[in-house]
């Protein structure tokens, strides 16, 4: 691998003060920093058992997971993709002690194989992703991912290019949009929602994160089900479809038997079903992977206390399958894969974020 770090376009040297308005309390509160609470960072860790070679961290987020690989192991390196500018600057100011140990790319984690190619790495000993969006996103009004700031209606992770999910509610008619509601996030009630939806638009009654809102609780009311606010599905689902967020996770799942060495591990941090439902489905494949536990890994006690965002978080690790073990397979009869779990399949969303009382 390449000792040079790839040139970040566009980063600036200190992140730019910016003020929101929050909904709780009417006030103004000053974002100065990508800070976020790595979630299931030493469960990741000992997954991966970094060693001497080149790992990717393929969230790169705030740096949490890429630190602790980093630390774990004197001669491990990482490499980190991030479509997020802010978090690649933020990464980059929290890692610089590793220097050359580390290389940063902006781009999105379904490329994976084609950076791996560019950099000139065969195969990798391990991979990590922490899925979805991360705490910063969510705090910083402009990105418009919470129905509890006022901000647009944007959610894209990456500001630079793509519809945002305003342009995406104008594109779709009512039944489009309700089919993105109930599949993206498992909305019972897609239908009234999206009607009331396209109906605050006509009206011109849709202009920020907060008119959306109002309109879904025009269309359901205010009670929250099961802790989670109303509007938590339906900012899930508009989001989910401005990212590409499952195709993404079908690429990279796609990828990662041809960028894994033999043995490598692969430790993916999903927060609703619709994630985890692709990545058990991925690895109960027992002609390519080698699960690390029957059941996915969930935060403990004290750090979903301290850490709301873990409440929801499941990590599912696997190895890559070696030669050997695949012939070995193909001489027993198939055992059907291992039973990973058996929890409800209903999406919680990112209620982890969002369903918060």
């Amino acid at each position: 691998m390449g000792q040079a770090q790839l040139a970040l376009p566009g980063v600036a040297s200190e992140a730019a003060a910016e003020w929101t308005w929050t909904e709780e309390t009417g006030e103004e509160a000053e974002v100065t920093s990508f800070v976020h609470e790595t979630v299931l960072k030493a469960e990741v860790v000992a997954a991966l058992a970094p060693k001497d070679g080149v790992y990717v961290d393929v969230t790169l987020g705030g740096g949490g997971h890429t630190e602790a690989i980093l630390e774990a192991h004197p001669a491990a390196r990482v490499i980190g993709l991030d479509r997020d500018e802010n978090a690649l600057e933020a990464a980059r100011g929290r890692l610089v002690r590793f220097g050359d140990r580390l290389t940063l790319v902006r781009t999105s984690f379904g490329r994976v194989a084609d950076v791996l190619a560019t950099l000139g790495v065969t195969h990798v000993a391990g991979l990590c992703a922490d899925l979805g969006v991360s705490s910063p996103q969510l705090d910083e009004a402009g990105r418009g991912m919470s129905f509890r700031r006022e901000g647009p209606i944007d959610m894209r992770m990456d500001q630079s290019s793509g519809e945002t999910a305003l342009d995406l509610i104008e594109r779709l008619g009512d039944d489009e949009l309700a089919d993105v509601l109930f599949k993206y996030g498992e909305e019972r009630r897609s239908r009234r929602i999206a009607r009331s939806v396209k109906r605050a638009l006509a009206d011109g009654q849709l202009l920020t994160t907060l008119d959306l809102r109002r309109a879904i609780v025009r269309a359901v009311g205010p009670v929250r089900v099961g802790g989670v606010d109303p509007a938590t599905r339906t900012f899930q689902a508009l989001r989910i479809v401005v990212n590409r967020e499952l195709e993404e996770l079908e690429e990279l799942l796609a990828a990662l038997p041809a960028v894994l060495a033999p043995r490598g591990v692969a430790a993916i941090i999903s927060f609703h079903s619709l994630e985890d439902r692709l990545v058990k489905r991925a690895f109960g494949d027992r002609t390519v992977w080698s699960p690390l536990s029957k059941k996915p890994v969930v935060a403990a006690d004290e750090e979903s206390n301290t850490n709301p965002r873990a409440r929801s978080a499941k990590l599912r690790s696997a190895a890559r399958c070696t030669a050997e073990e695949q012939r070995g397979y193909y001489r027993r009869d198939r055992d059907p894969a291992p039973e990973v779990d058996s929890e409800p399949e209903l999406g919680e969303g990112d209620a982890e974020s969002e369903g918060e009382p």
